[in-house]
């Protein structure tokens, strides 16, 4: 039998369908690095998959775009996320620190305590490693 390889249109796939496709295309490149993934069924400690390199182990919760949630501080949690084609990972809680008094001060933080960007400001540079 020969395999159905016509790729998918990332836009094209439902909500689930992208956390999937998302979680395969990061652990990928991770493993390039020498981490294996492990998906998890429910989310822990706010991660949806661990990588594990040797004796490190880290947290990883997948997000459509740069992200930073009061959920996730204190946590030792990374944040992946694909943007213009290029796997991009981070430590939460830099990142938040790195936070202007505008977006603490915003009605989506003090709503939601969440904030997330359409692209990501240059100023997180300095935190954010690109993988892959």
């Amino acid at each position: 039998m020969i395999l159905d390889l016509t790729k998918v249109y990332y836009k094209d796939l439902n909500s689930k369908e992208k956390e999937n496709y998302n979680y395969h295309k990061v652990a990928a490149a991770l493993a390039e690095y020498g981490y294996d993934s492990m998906r998890l069924n429910n989310d822990w400690q706010g991660a949806d998959f661990i990588a594990v390199k040797g004796d490190e182990m880290i947290k990883v919760q997948l997000k459509s775009r740069f992200t930073l949630d009061a959920k996730y501080e204190g946590k030792n949690i990374y944040i992946a996320f694909i943007e213009d084609a290029k796997i991009k990972i981070y430590l939460h809680d830099e990142a938040l620190n790195i936070a202007s008094n505008n977006i603490i001060d915003s009605e989506s933080w003090r709503l939601r305590q969440r904030y997330n960007f359409n692209q990501t400001p240059k100023r997180y540079n300095e935190v954010i490693q690109e993988i892959g």
